[in-house]
């Protein structure tokens, strides 16, 4: 209680220090009873007004048009996406009810992830309130995951000249699989998965670095681990911008997985990530990604926890990145 007062404090007497991006849409989407809970995206959104965040703090993305889609996507699968013919294998892949309106919801998610990147590259920090759907491969969905929007902001990050070289640090519970075989091979693109073993995916391609981690290793375990490669990753990289999944899966009460972190350990988790990378003035666009909590107020509690310590991370190291038109070649 103590923490979501001083947060409110900080709302109301400051202007957000960063952009939140986020659509009423995201949560407009009929997924019948299912463990993904779309309406955690909502429930974050009102919760933040209610601590004090204005409408204008928030973007509205747009949907992704083909031609970003397709840096990362087939065309074949696109078309198949978007005309509804996806086989019987690729929907029980997928393993979420398919309608136009989750097309719809995963294009708006790439548009935002796109939006937050370059905002991110604007001001320093930027936060996706959804975003993260690491599963989808360039020719098809999986595990929830219809379209990788974090694949193809990379891309168009790197193909816009916005960035000569980006990091993905992914801290979802589940191996970032799509993301890893979509951007694989590329010296411009640094791939972090630290996620647990034991679980999907069965297969889980390479990463630039793959961090196992086991039922039950917990908070100590896992900060050991990520502070094993954070932040000498960055200094050795050097990224122009790090996309941070911020999944609250790894949580002990969580659906899905068995890490077993507290609410303390991920909020320290979020810290070392977000802090070290601002503190060498590298922007970071974060995404929520997954969180599959037996009660969905633990799920909005988590994700709450990053806009927090994005807030007081980034009021610590505001300066903002060399602005995008400058990174222009000329």
């Amino acid at each position: 209680m103590g923490d979501l007062l001083n947060l409110f404090r900080v709302l109301v007497g400051k202007r957000f220090p960063f952009q939140l991006v986020y659509s009423n849409e995201y949560w407009m989407v009929e997924t019948g009873k299912h463990v993904f809970p779309l309406q955690k995206y909502r429930l974050v959104y009102e919760n933040l007004l209610a601590m004090g965040a204005k409408k204008e703090n928030f973007l509205r993305p747009r949907p992704a048009p083909d031609e970003d889609v397709l840096l990362v996507h087939t065309a074949r699968y696109l078309k198949r996406v978007k005309t509804g013919t996806l086989s019987h294998a690729e929907l029980r892949a997928l393993e979420i009810r398919y309608s136009p309106e989750l097309v719809r919801f995963a294009l708006l998610s790439v548009g935002g992830t796109v939006l937050t990147a370059r905002k991110a590259l604007e001001c320093g920090l930027a936060v996706h309130l959804g975003g993260g759907f690491h599963h989808a491969f360039p020719d098809h969905g999986e595990g929830f995951c219809l379209l990788n929007d974090v694949a193809v902001a990379v891309r168009k990050m790197i193909e816009e000249k916005f960035a000569r070289k980006v990091m993905v640090v992914d801290c979802d519970l589940h191996q970032g699989n799509g993301t890893a075989a979509a951007l694989a091979g590329r010296k411009d693109v640094f791939t972090l998965s630290i996620h647990q073993m034991d679980i999907y995916p069965t297969e889980k391609p390479l990463s630039t670095v793959d961090v196992g981690l086991w039922a039950g290793d917990g908070d100590a375990k896992y900060l050991a681990e990520l502070g094993a490669h954070i932040p000498r990753i960055y200094n050795e990289f050097r990224p122009d911008i790090v996309f941070y999944l911020a999944g609250a899966d790894p949580y002990e009460k969580d659906q899905l997985g068995g890490l077993s972190l507290t609410k303390a350990g991920l909020k320290e988790r979020d810290k070392v990530v977000i802090e070290n990378a601002r503190r060498l003035k590298i922007p970071v666009a974060v995404v929520l990604a997954g969180g599959y909590a037996a009660e969905i107020k633990d799920t909005v509690d988590i994700h709450l926890n990053t806009v927090r310590i994005a807030q007081r991370v980034q009021r610590v190291f505001p300066e903002a990145p060399v602005p995008l038109a400058a990174r222009r070649p000329v």
